[in-house]
């Protein structure tokens, strides 16, 4: 059995070919318009001798021709290499060179950056271009470079298929989104990739699955799914690839817009929707509000599944959705690029943590303390630790042996990705997730996470965003300092944000000093940029020496 991406998505398609499975706009494609397409780009690929192993960037928003170049570069056994499209030259250049991309798949409009960064790198020989999901009439010159158009790479290539067996050891790469440095290139073994990703694992009870078991059921009634984030995100390459694998139908957007994602939920009676915590959560539920404020609300009766991770769904924010969904399940799933899936907890209205997400831990997944040992989740509730997944984890980050020796590390014979993240252990083998350790604000001798301040701040009815980070103090290390987005109208000086903290949060964790900020550095995904928010913080404490004396506390 491969147990590889291209045979579990070409399982799909001998199981129900004219299944719809892709829908971007107005246009639709069925698992065998998707196939033929992919085997086009495929055969393109390999004439101009891209092989197994090679790695072919995809620098593109959400399209359909972005799903087929996924699926052609893993049908010829070579890597995707994920690109960030907001990446100004000098980030480009790093990922074309850390990655050893030798092949390039762009939308036309970024035509001139590339152009700017080609003749740095030999090794980047082909480039494909499509046309830009948003702007399909840009005509940015491409000739520079050799590139050539979509349409002319894949006419008269064949549709047949004709690759050869393949491995479950090929190797899927996902460059992380940067969120505490460079992005590092996390490489998953194809089986592991679908195990822990892409469903290969029945995430509510634990149990492996068999080769054929998801498209086995593709000829059952499918479900029209709506993963928000751009495809250049781990999470929502996953949750494409993990919906492809049984035959449903996903609906892709180019640009996150909540007007236009109700419409949607709305038209295509769209049942499952992936978003990334607080940045898509929040303006969406403010935009379903204003319009039920009309008397004529959005229609969201199909919509029974909401999930979010990789980012805080804060308890203010997911109030709201449940009071508006009271019969929708919610989920919070938890995991990283480094782990895969970790745990998921069922939202509960009646219960919702005001620390972190409370998941139960999943399949692998453990809790170490300070010396790597695994802690009894049964004898050790209340403790905090790191937590840490066994079973299926990366081979290790791309060309990066000393960060590899430290996340991947070896317990009782057994290896383990522990990318940092701390967890508390809560009753009946649950765990409250913390935050990245990374992250973390040593004050005074106290770790303070961040995630858990942030969660708290945005309960004010001022703050529409915030992250927080510390920054260098004399006395104590490390002050807690906080970066805000305000929302429209609203003012907040330091003392009254504490003044409303006192009643959630303990003494130290209180922020010291409070930056007010036009938006808050969030990635395409929405996952937060600390690097940066910790800038506007040093630059926002030397403009005002807004600094609190703790002892006041």
């Amino acid at each position: 059995m491969a147990h590889n991406i291209a045979d579990l998505f070409e399982h799909a398609v001998d199981a129900a070919p004219d299944n719809l499975a892709v829908k971007v706009g107005d246009r639709t494609v069925t698992y065998a318009e998707l196939e033929a397409d992919a085997n086009r780009l495929a055969h393109y690929l390999q004439s101009q001798g891209v092989g197994p192993g090679d790695h072919v960037a995809i620098y593109a928003k959400n399209s359909i021709e972005h799903v087929v170049a996924t699926l052609a570069i893993v049908k010829i056994r070579a890597t995707t290499i994920n690109v960030n499209y907001r990446y100004v030259e000098a980030e480009l250049d790093y990922l074309f060179d850390n990655a050893d991309v030798v092949a390039l798949i762009h939308e036309r409009s970024y035509a001139p950056l590339v152009a700017a960064c080609w003749p740095k790198h030999e090794k980047l020989t082909v480039a494909v271009v499509v046309d830009d999901a948003l702007d399909p009439d840009d005509q940015s010159d491409f000739s520079s470079y050799g590139g050539v158009h979509y349409d002319e790479a894949i006419a008269g290539q064949s549709a047949e298929r004709d690759f050869g067996e393949r491995s479950p050891d090929d190797i899927h790469i996902i460059y992380t989104g940067g969120t505490t440095g460079f992005p590092k290139g996390v490489m998953w073994r194809h089986e592991d990739f679908w195990r822990v990703l892409g469903g290969g694992i029945d995430f509510y009870t634990g149990e492996p699955l068999e080769e054929y078991t998801q498209s086995s059921q593709a000829n059952d009634p499918r479900m029209v799914t709506f993963p928000l984030s751009p495809l250049m995100h781990g999470g929502a390459q996953a949750g494409l690839l993990m919906h492809l694998f049984a035959g449903h139908l996903t609906i892709l957007e180019p640009k996150f817009d909540p007007v236009r994602t109700w419409e949607l939920i709305e038209r295509e009676k769209i049942q499952l929707i992936f978003m990334t915590g607080d940045a898509m959560a929040r303006p969406l539920i403010e935009a379903y509000e204003a319009k039920a404020a009309t008397g004529t609300p959005y229609d969201g009766s199909s919509l029974f599944a909401i999930s979010s991770s990789a980012a805080i769904f804060s308890p203010p924010v997911k109030e709201r959705w449940m009071a508006a969904f009271p019969n929708a399940v919610f989920t919070d799933s938890v995991g990283s690029t480094e782990t895969g899936f970790s745990g998921m907890g069922m939202g509960d209205p009646n219960n919702i943590s005001k620390d972190g997400p409370i998941v139960g831990l999943g399949p692998g997944s453990v809790v170490l303390d300070e010396d790597n040992r695994i802690l009894d989740p049964e004898t050790n509730v209340g403790r905090t630790g790191r937590l840490a997944r066994g079973g299926s984890v990366p081979v290790g980050y791309y060309k990066d042996p000393i960060k590899s020796a430290a996340t991947f590390i070896e317990i009782d014979g057994a290896r383990y990705s522990v990318p940092g993240d701390f967890a508390r252990i809560e009753e009946g083998k649950r765990i409250t997730l913390l935050g990245r350790g990374s992250n973390c604000v040593n004050t005074g001798g106290e770790k303070v996470y961040p995630e858990e301040v942030e969660m708290a701040i945005k309960g004010h009815p001022a703050v529409y965003d915030v992250l927080v980070v510390g920054i260098p103090d004399e006395k104590y290390g490390q002050a807690v300092a906080a970066v805000a987005e305000l929302r429209e109208g609203q003012t907040l000086e330091l003392e009254d944000l504490r003044t409303y903290l006192r009643a959630h949060l303990s003494g130290y964790k209180l922020p010291r000093s409070l930056t007010i900020v036009d938006r808050v550095p969030r990635n395409a995904t929405g996952k937060a940029q600390y690097p940066a928010a910790k800038e506007m913080a040093l630059a926002g404490f030397a403009a005002k020496a807004a600094v609190v004396d703790p002892t006041s506390v």
